[in-house]
């Protein structure tokens, strides 16, 4: 003779779990989002590093040699809307890259606001 119990519990799990899968999904989204932002601040200033030490360069630096560095090695997504200023001041190369934060993919939209990275080198001596 087999017994039934009232209440059964069978499926209980999948259920819970499809229910909180929209939850699960949205915490992801939300990760991913944070790993561009972060992404695209170490982008920025990385390519403000480079650009104002190729800047300094003595024979061929200058503003079209910092703004070409800032440029070369940012991803094709993040080149688009790169906002880059380089200038010398006082004995020191600076560059300035400002970048849009990619929507979940890079390339499909961009946040309204910039981020921004500079960072500066001194002049090489010419010798």
């Amino acid at each position: 003779m087999r017994r039934t119990r009232l209440g059964d519990d069978r499926g209980q799990i999948s259920v819970e779990l499809l229910g909180l899968t929209p939850l699960i999904l949205i915490a992801l989204v939300l990760v991913w989002q944070f790993v561009l932002v972060g992404y695209t601040y170490t982008l920025a200033a990385n390519a403000a590093d480079k650009g104002a030490r190729a800047g300094t360069a003595t024979r061929t630096g200058g503003a079209g040699a910092c703004t070409a560095a800032a440029k070369k090695d940012l991803p094709g997504a993040w080149q688009g809307g790169a906002e880059i200023a380089c200038g010398a001041q006082g004995g020191l190369w600076t560059a300035r890259v400002g970048l849009k934060v990619p929507v979940l993919f890079p390339g499909a939209g961009n946040f309204p606001w910039t981020v921004t990275g500079s960072a500066g080198a001194a002049e090489e001596e010419g010798t």
